[in-house]
């Protein structure tokens, strides 16, 4: 085994995992929006919109995100081109993130739905009583202390999100695995990168493990 080509090949590692980082940050964002939107579906009083968010959750908690990312790269500009009738150029990294947001969004939506349900029924009828529309109770009273309860686990999705940011190598898209794969074919040390990049997946994850149960122990007191 030689490591020594990981350090000159640092710069283009650092990319790769930019690449992955925004990826996570943008598909937890979006994923936390839609699953907003997915758990206050659920809880509505509505049949119709209740069923339409719990078909999305079960759908996409049953099918494998491998399928979902390699379905969006050939899914969405076919729905563009349908939509705008014309041939609108779609990248990996769009489609990629199209996927994360969809599937994870399902996964969120579960967290923040249970969020919601662990406060107290008695808020939203106190909230109601001093004249507040439902709007404003949920994005007043219920939801902050909401969110507050569910952060770790909140967390702990985007600490899997990161991790499978690897499977983005099946379309092409240039993340930090892929790129380590990639230097170590061209310099003959494929095994030595992918050493590599397993320590750092599971340093950066271990160590995002620990903060989560440390601030999980702080949410608890």
């Amino acid at each position: 085994m030689d490591f020594s080509q990981i350090i000159p090949a640092l710069p283009g590692l650092w990319e790769g995992m930019a690449m992955t980082l925004q990826l996570m940050v943008m598909g937890v964002i979006g994923g936390v929006v839609l699953g907003t939107l997915l758990a206050l579906m659920r809880l509505s009083n509505s049949v119709l919109l209740s069923k339409i968010a719990a078909t999305y959750v079960n759908y996409f908690r049953s099918i494998p995100l491998l399928l979902v990312i390699t379905w969006f790269y050939f899914a969405v500009p076919f729905i563009l081109r349908w939509i705008t009738g014309e041939d609108t150029p779609v990248g990996a990294f769009a489609s990629c993130l199209v996927a994360f947001i969809m599937f994870e969004a399902a996964y969120f939506c579960e967290i923040v739905r249970a969020g919601i349900q662990s406060i107290p029924r008695g808020q939203m009828g106190a909230a109601q009583a001093l004249g507040m529309s439902y709007g404003q109770t949920m994005r007043l009273i219920i939801l902050p202390q909401a969110f507050r309860k569910m952060t770790p686990l909140l967390l702990q999705q985007s600490i899997i999100l990161f991790q499978d940011t690897s499977l983005v190598y099946t379309v092409g898209l240039m993340d930090f695995l892929n790129a380590a794969r990639s230097r170590g074919d061209i310099l003959g040390q494929p095994h030595e990168f992918l050493i590599f990049a397993g320590l750092v997946y599971f340093t950066i994850s271990f160590a995002a493990s620990q903060l989560v149960k440390l601030l999980q122990k702080r949410l608890a007191v």
